[in-house]
């Protein structure tokens, strides 16, 4: 069954490598050096924030179970991640808003090199704190960064449809080919060098202490809205008052947080899913597949967001509803595939198919973050964008932490089935958020052409 891991990950390599060579001028945006030196300097940032990230995501739950905790108690430990980043979130994006976006960056460095050294201690108490650190640190990594951005990209003239460009680079080197390093490179130092499951950690810690160097160094500051006469509960109100009457950040926000919710949840169900019968596989090398299928997808959107049609609220309904039936792959082969009664061994036939699914699933991951931060940057406010969005991992955390109070409560099966479903509801939202979006254009033809009989519709 190991040369199926070879074939999986060289078949994506291939689609995404004949992806990034066949680009023609129409996939590509012309830019100034100016802009491409701006570009480059947040992309090696980016990169060396997600490599701390990544490094940490294939090992937490297989050190915490190193340490003799159970699944209930490993639980706990992520619900008290997603917890703080529900609590805290919205305070430190506020306090990005106010206080500057690059100190909040800054912030998430310290924040997390403090996570990683707690995963030394083996004690219960220890690493709930790290938990708590990581949610904040998890908060500020994908709220701050994007705002500091999108705020010093419109604060240099940069032409606005040069920001897709950035977006789509920073997910596929980010999320795409850092992760895939950082789970080789795991895998390196847990199995190869056997140095243990905490060795990522440090290694992490070390790349975010390069990238805070980095900013502390070259970036500038920026800030939402720095009156000082607006306190915390002031931008709160004043998040709340543009959700509530935007219909366009009400729907981009429970689509968001549909999407994340799903995308986390599966986060803590694919080891489980591969390996129901504590099966072998190789965590390190299967994280870096699924990275591989996220950069197969950035690379799509990518070529999407370079053209006029189709737009970004068109192609993410389709997108949607193929990652909510890639995820109903588990509960079909629970039904067709005989499930296998022997423990150990390699991966079965039906987690052969299960890893498929997830890899269309990660690829749909890829094409959602790169549009997401695109309709983000058109419909959120820029002097309240970190805290809105923080606003809209509210919900997101609830509903992950009580998939995971209640992971002992259901079957696998049950779990991925909610995951779907909601997928399915964010692309009927999408579809929602496509119609509204297009009321005025359609408005301006209709006076348009009350003018001139012979005026054609708009077109992005």
């Amino acid at each position: 069954m190991e040369l199926f891991y070879f074939m999986v990950f060289g078949a994506l390599g291939a689609v995404v490598a004949a992806l990034e060579l066949s680009k023609n001028s129409k996939d590509r945006i012309n830019t100034s050096p100016a802009f491409n030196s701006f570009k480059n300097n947040y992309l090696v940032v980016y990169s060396l924030m997600m490599a701390g990230d990544w490094l940490q995501g294939p090992y937490v739950y297989y050190l915490y179970s190193t340490y003799g905790f159970g699944k209930g108690e490993i639980g706990q430990l992520f619900i008290a991640g997603f917890g703080s980043s529900m609590l805290f979130g919205t305070i430190v994006g506020s306090l990005a808003d106010k206080q500057g976006r690059r100190r909040a960056c800054v912030t998430y460095c310290i924040t997390y090199i403090l996570s990683c050294i707690t995963k030394h201690s083996p004690q219960y108490k220890i690493l709930m704190i790290g938990r708590v650190l990581g949610g904040i640190a998890t908060s500020l990594l994908f709220s701050a960064f994007e705002s500091w951005l999108v705020a010093e990209h419109n604060k240099r003239a940069f032409e606005q449809q040069w920001l897709s460009l950035t977006f789509s680079k920073a997910i596929f080197l980010g999320n795409g080919l850092v992760a895939i390093l950082s789970g080789l490179f795991g895998n390196l130092l847990v199995d190869s060098l056997s140095l243990g499951p905490v060795a990522p950690f440090d290694a992490a810690a070390c790349f975010l202490a390069i990238g805070m160097a980095i900013i502390l160094s070259s970036w500038t500051e920026n800030f939402g809205d720095p009156s000082e006469n607006k306190d915390l509960l002031t931008q709160f109100r004043g998040a709340a008052v543009a959700i509530a009457s935007d219909e366009k950040i009400a729907l981009l926000g429970a689509i968001q947080s549909l999407f994340e919710g799903s995308m986390y949840t599966f986060v803590f169900l694919w080891t489980p899913a591969l390996s129901p019968n504590d099966e072998e596989i190789p965590h390190g090398f299967i994280f870096a597949t699924f990275m591989l299928a996220s950069m197969l997808g950035s690379s799509l959107a990518s070529r999407l967001m370079a053209r006029s049609s189709p737009r970004v609220e068109s192609y993410m309904q389709i997108v949607f509803v193929i990652s909510s039936a890639s995820l109903l792959l588990p509960i079909i082969t629970n039904f067709l595939v005989p499930p296998s009664k022997e423990k150990g061994g390699s991966i079965s036939f039906a987690g052969c198919l299960q890893l498929l699914g997830f890899c269309t699933f990660e690829a749909c991951v890829g094409i959602f973050w790169p549009s997401i931060m695109k309709m983000r940057s058109q419909y959120i406010p820029e002097e309240a964008r970190s805290t809105i969005m923080n606003f809209f991992r509210i919900p997101l955390n609830i509903f992950v932490c009580i998939v995971l109070y209640n992971v002992n409560a259901f079957p696998i099966t049950v779990m991925f089935g909610m995951c779907s479903i909601f997928l399915f509801v964010a692309s009927i939202l999408q579809r929602r958020l496509m119609a509204i979006s297009d009321k005025p254009k359609m408005e301006n033809w209709t006076a348009m052409k009350e003018r001139d009989p012979e005026a054609e519709p708009l077109n992005d």
